[in-house]
């Protein structure tokens, strides 16, 4: 099986800009779509700094327009996110100290991604101890407030 940092440095013909189209298009409208690397997740992921916040949709934002897309690809964008978190992950058992902070990288409307290394518990723990305010809503945490530390793209 292949490690995080494996996965992180795959390149398979990416980033590539295609066309909508199909059911696709049901769903995202017309016009591009990009796959982005997953380094590219990963750069922009380690630039968010301690006490921001960014969110999958944000970075999608960035990708898009870096590639002049539309839109950037939601799903390969959050599997991305999540290797990129893996790697962190990795380098933090290896005692590596700057690691890319992936509980500063949000869900839509500011949830916690259960998927993420150390969970929400994990990741709540990160976050209040960057002055973050986690609370439970519904079945989901959320960062309250978490639009007045978003870093803009």
């Amino acid at each position: 099986m292949k490690s995080w940092s494996e996965k992180l440095k795959e390149k398979k013909d990416l980033p590539k800009v295609v066309k909508i189209t199909g059911k696709m298009s049901k769903r995202w409208g017309t016009g591009t779509v990009v796959i982005p690397a997953p380094l590219e997740v990963d750069k922009i992921m380690k630039k968010v700094p301690k006490g921001k916040l960014i969110t999958i949709n944000e970075i999608r934002k960035k990708v898009a327009k870096k590639h002049k897309a539309t839109i950037g690809c939601p799903i390969t964008c959050g599997i991305f996110a999540r290797i990129a978190a893996g790697v962190a992950e990795e380098e933090k058992k290896q005692g590596k100290k700057r690691i890319t902070p992936y509980w500063r990288t949000l869900k839509l409307g500011g949830v916690i991604n259960e998927k993420y290394p150390g969970g929400v518990a994990g990741q709540k723990k990160l976050l209040e101890k960057e002055g973050h305010k986690v609370v439970k809503k519904g079945k989901k945490y959320i960062v309250l407030d978490y639009e007045k530390s978003l870093v803009r793209v």
